[in-house]
C-alpha cells in the first residue's frame, strides 16, 4: 500500500486527539520548546507536516515554518488551524521533495523517517535535509528502537499498548528489516457516550433507541525500522555528524533500555 493510500481523508479526519496521546501537553511541549532552541532565530522546514501538530504551535513560539507533506487530506486539516501564508506546505515526499530557500533547522518527528520504506530512501531522505540547511545547520529525528529483545523465539509480533479500547501491534519482518504497526480500536469511547445521550434524548421522547455497538477500527501502518547505529551513518553520508542523542525531549539520558530516542545531527559551519 502506497503512503498516499494509508494518510487518506478517514485517516487525517481523526488523526488529531487533542489534548491526550500525541498531543497531550507533557509529549507536546518539551518537543516544541526544544526545537524552538534548535532553530536559533532561524527558519525551520518540518519534513511529514501532517496536520501541523508540532508546526503550528512552532509557529505560535515565532519560528517561522514551512513544510513538506505528501498527504493532501493532511494538509486540508492543517489548513482548519493556519493559512498557506502563515505555515506553507509543498506537496511531496521528504526524501526528494525540495521547499524554496534555506533553513537553521530540518526536523522529522513521531518515527516518520521510517515510513520510507527502503534504505536508500531514508539515505536521500538526509541528503534531503543536508540541501536544505544552511551551513552550521541541525537535522532533527525522533524515533523508536525496535523491540526485537521482546520477540520470543519463533514468533514475530510485539504488544506496545494494551489498553481499554485500544490494542497496538508490531509484527517484524526481521530478514527485510521491515515490521507493520496494527492498531485496533474497539467501541470508540466517544461513540458510546454518544449513543447513551441519543438512546437518553429517545427514552424521554417516549421513543425506543436503536441497539448497536461501538464501530471497531483497524488501522495499519508498514515501516522500515533503523538502529541508530544505522541512523548514524545514513548522517555521514550525507555530511551530518551526530551532535546529541537523548531518550527524549526533555533531555534524558540515552540507555540500552530507552525505546526511543531524539538525534540531533549537524552540518560543519561555514568554513
Amino acid at each position: 500500500m502506497r503512503q498516499e493510500e494509508i494518510w487518506d481523508a478517514d485517516t487525517a479526519g481523526r488523526y488529531d486527539t487533542p489534548g491526550t496521546g500525541m498531543f497531550a501537553p507533557e509529549v507536546l511541549e518539551p518537543a516544541v520548546d526544544r526545537l524552538a532552541r534548535l532553530a536559533g532565530g532561524g527558519r525551520a522546514l518540518e519534513f511529514a507536516i501532517g496536520t501541523g501538530r508540532i508546526a503550528v504551535p512552532l509557529a505560535e513560539r515565532g519560528v517561522p515554518v514551512t513544510g513538506i507533506e505528501l498527504s493532501v487530506p493532511m494538509i486540508e486539516q492543517l489548513r482548519t488551524k493556519a493559512d498557506e501564508a502563515t505555515i506553507p506546505v509543498v506537496v511531496g515526499d521528504m526524501a526528494t521533495t525540495t521547499a524554496p530557500g534555506t533553513y537553521s533547522l530540518v526536523h522529522l518527528v513521531y518515527n516518520t523517517i521510517s515510513n520510507l520504506l527502503t534504505q536508500d530512501e531514508q539515505v536521500q531522505c538526509f541528503r534531503n535535509a543536508a540541501r536544505h540547511l544552511d551551513p552550521g545547520g541541525r537535522f532533527v529525528i525522533e524515533l523508536w528502537v525496535p523491540e526485537l529483545r521482546k520477540l520470543p523465539p519463533g514468533q514475530t509480533a510485539v504488544v506496545w499498548q494494551d489498553e481499554p479500547g485500544r490494542i497496538g501491534l508490531d509484527t517484524y519482518d526481521v530478514l527485510r528489516q521491515q515490521v507493520v504497526s496494527h492498531h485496533f480500536r474497539f467501541g470508540a469511547e466517544e461513540e458510546r457516550e454518544q449513543r447513551e445521550e441519543r438512546e437518553q434524548r429517545e427514552e424521554e421522547a417516549g421513543r425506543e433507541g436503536e441497539e448497536g455497538s461501538g464501530r471497531n477500527q483497524l488501522f495499519r501502518s508498514p515501516h522500515r525500522y533503523i538502529w541508530p547505529a544505522e541512523l548514524d551513518l545514513m548522517a555521514r553520508l550525507a555530511g551530518f555528524e551526530l551532535e546529541s542523542r537523548h531518550a527524549d525531549w526533555a533531555g534524558a539520558a540515552f540507555t540500552a533500555e530507552s525505546r526511543s530516542h531524539v538525534s540531533v545531527y549537524r552540518l560543519p559551519p561555514a568554513g
